[in-house]
């Protein structure tokens, strides 16, 4: 595990006016570049300063991601500008935060949660963009904050070879376990046709009400289909670092992956390549491999309000279970 560079903070995203963000989620376009999705967005190096954003976009062609990610745009021309417009803190609601972005035929699909007051989800939705990220429609899919016991609110999700979309889902609250759904890609946009993967009458089978695939406290997902092996990156909140379970399928549960700790949290001032100050996220880049990973790291010191941050790692030589 090596840090390649930090990806955001002045001089970095400051043409932007973004010096503080988080998140990032990657996913590749159809024309070649990648799009990364952040979180709550300030036009200040601090939690809470000036132009308040959120979801943003960066755009980046980077050929060798061994070099570090580069951005070449954003979502909105020479600043970076809100995926679609509302007011924060409005009546309603405070924030929309995104959970993970999926390419499906063209199409992104954008999945956020809702929040009135820091961490207090009221409903979650899936937004569309045909046009790569620069503009954005509600597809009329919302989800109550209160789904599957509060389990269905942070999600991630990724398009398998047999035509579903596997979704993982935790609360935003970091201290439940995971749920795993499925849901054709063809009706992604539709809630009721989503189906849990549940264990009922002694045996697991999907079209169950959903059982934790994995227990604990998590926050953070990324699910993605790497070499053949799905790879499950995530936050244990619980433990305080950023986990990856490499498994043969979606439904193999902890018993059937290899288990990997890739970041431990740490002190402030007592930090390396393997131990970084209050680290969460941890998304997939694309071009990764399963011997070959780059994530986006973030980091937020919440007493002070910086460093709030996006960073680049490298995790070499991930290994995944033998074939059954």
């Amino acid at each position: 595990m090596t840090k390649v560079r930090d990806l955001t903070g002045p001089g970095l995203t400051t043409r932007f006016r973004m010096e503080a963000t988080d998140l990032g989620i990657p996913v590749a376009l159809p024309d070649g570049r990648t799009l990364f999705v952040f979180g709550d967005t300030f036009e200040e190096a601090r939690v809470g300063g000036g132009w308040w954003r959120s979801p943003v976009g960066l755009y980046a062609t980077t050929a060798r991601l061994d070099e570090g990610v580069v951005w070449t745009g954003a979502v909105g021309g020479e600043h970076a500008r809100q995926l679609w417009a509302y007011e924060h803190d409005n009546p309603l609601f405070s924030t929309v935060l995104p959970s993970d972005v999926v390419l499906i035929g063209g199409a992104l699909f954008l999945h956020v949660t809702v929040h009135r007051g820091w961490g207090s989800v009221v409903w979650s939705e899936i937004w569309r963009s045909d046009d790569s990220g620069a503009t954005w429609r509600h597809t009329g899919a919302r989800f109550p904050g209160n789904a599957h016991g509060g389990l269905f609110q942070s999600l991630t999700w990724a398009l398998g070879p047999d035509g579903y979309v596997y979704v993982c889902s935790t609360g935003f609250s970091r201290t439940g376990p995971v749920l795993l759904h499925r849901v054709r890609a063809d009706v992604l946009a539709e809630p009721d046709a989503y189906e849990g993967w549940g264990y009922r009458a002694g045996a697991w089978g999907w079209g169950n009400a959903p059982t934790p695939v994995l227990e604990g406290g998590f926050g953070e997902l990324c699910l993605r289909l790497l070499d053949g092996y799905w790879v499950l990156v995530c936050f244990n909140a619980a433990d305080a670092r950023i986990e990856a379970l490499v498994m043969r399928e979606p439904t193999a549960g902890p018993a059937g992956s290899y288990r990997h700790t890739l970041i431990r949290g740490a002190a402030w001032g007592q930090e390396d390549d393997t131990h970084v100050g209050q680290p969460y996220g941890g998304y997939v880049i694309p071009g990764s491999r399963l011997d070959d990973l780059h994530l986006t790291v973030s980091q937020w010191r919440t007493d002070r309000g910086w460093p709030y941050r996006v960073m680049q790692f490298r995790v070499r030589g991930l290994s995944g279970p033998p074939a059954s």
